[in-house]
């Protein structure tokens, strides 16, 4: 199941890992004032999106949105990839589930790598906040960036880790 906590409590509780070095890599770079990457993502707009690749086949998602409420929101999981989503600035609750408890609603595989689950009732909430993670496993099953409260402005780092 999903590991979460800050940035340095996720990287410890991985231990050395292989698998995410190109990721941590990166974000200790987006997370260093002044660094390319930091300005990089500091300058995105709302409502865009950029992909840097990354060694090993691990990609990121630098994204900057508005935060929405849960009934515009949706539950994916994914089968390629395990995400690593690292709040930059802002908060947001990602809610999560035991794919074994959804329903697939439409399955996007493998071109998009998403599988789209019915809604459910219920869930755990995670409250990310900037510094904060969460690693998600393909039994995740997650619906991210729902609000807190107000739909707020939220900075927010997705690495894609290859499923080995």
């Amino acid at each position: 199941m999903a590991i979460f906590g800050s940035l340095a409590t996720v990287r410890e509780q991985l231990g050395p890992s292989k698998s995410f070095e190109a990721a941590f890599a990166y974000l200790d770079d987006c997370f260093h004032p002044g660094s390319a990457a930091n300005l990089r993502l500091q300058q995105i707009p709302e409502g865009k999106s950029e992909r840097i690749e990354l060694a090993g086949g691990a990609f990121a998602l630098e994204q900057v949105y508005r935060t929405k409420t849960r009934a515009d929101g949706f539950f994916e999981s994914h089968r390629a990839y395990i995400d690593v989503q690292v709040v930059v600035s802002g908060e947001e609750f990602i809610e999560v589930l035991d794919t074994a408890g959804l329903q697939v609603k439409e399955d996007r595989t493998p071109a998009k790598d998403v599988l789209i689950y019915h809604m459910p009732d219920t869930a755990s909430a995670l409250r990310l906040r900037a510094g904060e993670a969460a690693v998600l496993y393909p039994v995740d099953g997650h619906m991210p960036s729902v609000s807190t409260g107000q739909p707020s402005l939220v900075r927010k780092i997705v690495v894609k880790v290859p499923v080995k």
